[in-house]
């Protein structure tokens, strides 16, 4: 998910959603039948007639059923390699569940023994059900990742990227999350991320939206994939104008030296300080004026658990004093976010993006809509961050109140956007890695970065 703020969030207000009643229309067909004007004719051959007309009806609707075609191109049963949008289960493109591994990447220094250390190695063999459900929710998010890159041009809705993005990962980990409990075993990890220009994080369209991407945009395309709760998540900038390659290309380099500098026993604080110092390296020139790139100080990347997209260690993207130490076994979210502006975000704008808390309290509702909607939130989503838009597609309508009341309540955590100065630019790049006992695995890695 995209990050994690350091500061507490302030009272929200939340507006109703605007409403896109739909239609559905059916369609019908007539018979119609012919008689035969002459009369003239036996009652034998007027039985024949009858016989033979008969027998010509049936014929003829025989012929009509026959010439009745089935559609081509719209089965997956049979599919060998991914279809654009991506509609085929990656389960079924792996057979017997071998989907790739991730960049592996050896340990140095102390850690050095664990790639060869037979003990490490047996331990890591015995992940393997837990490396098959990342590695195959990491393959869904490459396949998607790789298709979007492409298919995102200016001039499209926000909310049909979103949902473009978001049907494609349920159609290919096969969880298309509408039946009771399906989106918890697998699919949509948190909702999409669509931040444009100073808005660096968790904003996503809400029902009626009509925001358009332009071709001056600076967009954080941030999802996620899980499968038993296993959760892949990982972001990249997208931007048709290449005047702000210099941004994207320090935000890549500070995420991949982050990556570099994880490790088993590493203190947090010290992947901080060599992040900040790749990123601040940069600058950039826009319309004649040069700006210094600067890490956002108070986001941050996150460890990960069992559908828990924040697990509660932080990885800072600046100098600090955190002496956390990364652990063996830890999955972690190294994001790092750069910005034109002062570096530093805040709440701004309408939020979309809300988690029932790992640690909620128990407390009495008063709000009877509040009781019906924690109820489903439980049953489709637990501890998974979900939206407006997946209430709307659960059929949930005047929803509002009761939502508000679960946040108020400390029931909810609310995640609205985060924004840097008003004319500013930011981007975000972001991989997902294991610390596997005896090597580092990106599991997030593909071809593109």
């Amino acid at each position: 998910m995209a990050a994690v703020a350091q500061e507490g969030l302030e009272k929200l207000k939340l507006a109703d959603p605007v409403n896109n009643p739909s239609s559905n229309a059916t369609n019908g067909s007539n018979g119609a039948s012919k008689e035969d004007p002459e009369d003239s004719h036996d009652d034998d051959d007027d039985d024949n007639e009858a016989d033979n007309g008969n027998i010509g009806a049936a014929a003829g609707a025989k012929k009509k059923r026959k010439r009745k075609k089935k559609k081509k191109g719209t089965s997956t049963a049979n599919a060998t390699k991914q279809s654009a949008p991506p509609r085929v289960p990656v389960s079924q493109l792996f057979p017997n569940d071998t989907y790739p591994v991730g960049e592996e990447v050896e340990y140095v220094g102390d850690n050095a023994y664990r790639t060869t250390n037979e003990e490490k190695r047996h331990l890591d063999r015995m992940n393997n059900e837990f490396l098959t459900d990342l590695r195959r929710a990491a393959i869904v998010h490459r396949q998607v990742r790789s298709w979007a890159k492409d298919w995102i041009k200016p001039g499209m809705g926000l909310t049909e990227i979103a949902e473009g993005i978001e049907d494609s990962v349920r159609h290919l980990t096969g969880h298309m999350g509408l039946e009771e409990g399906d989106n918890i075993k697998g699919g949509v990890a948190f909702p999409t991320g669509l931040s444009r220009n100073n808005c660096a994080a968790h904003y996503s369209p809400n029902a009626g939206n009509k925001m358009i991407l332009d071709k001056m945009d600076v967009m954080k395309v941030d999802f996620g994939v899980h499968i038993n709760g296993r959760i892949v998540d990982s972001a990249f900038t997208w931007t048709a104008d290449s005047k702000y390659d210099k941004l994207l290309e320090a935000v890549k380099e500070a995420t991949n030296t982050g990556i570099k500098e994880a490790g088993i026993d590493v203190r947090v604080c010290d992947i901080g300080s060599a992040i900040q110092e790749v990123m601040e390296s940069y600058e950039i020139e826009l319309d004649g004026k040069t700006y210094p790139i600067k890490s956002i100080r108070n986001l941050t990347g996150h460890n990960i658990g069992q559908w828990q997209i924040h697990g509660g260690k932080s990885v800072p993207i600046v100098k600090g004093g955190d002496q956390t130490k990364m652990e063996e076994g830890e999955l972690f979210a190294c994001e790092t976010f750069g910005s034109t502006g002062r570096g530093y975000v805040q709440d701004d704008l309408e939020c979309s993006h809300y988690a029932r808390k790992v640690d909620a309290p128990k407390t009495a509702l008063r709000v009877a809509s509040a009781k019906t909607l924690l109820t489903s939130i439980n049953k489709n989503f637990g501890t998974l961050p979900f939206c407006r838009r997946y209430l709307d597609r659960l059929g949930h309508e005047k929803y509002l109140l009761g939502l508000n009341s679960l946040v108020n309540s400390g029931i909810v955590e609310a995640y609205p956007p985060l924004v840097d100065t008003k004319g500013s630019y930011t981007a975000q790049f972001e991989h997902t890695f294991i610390l596997r006992p005896n090597c580092k695995e990106i599991v997030s890695r593909g071809d593109d970065y």
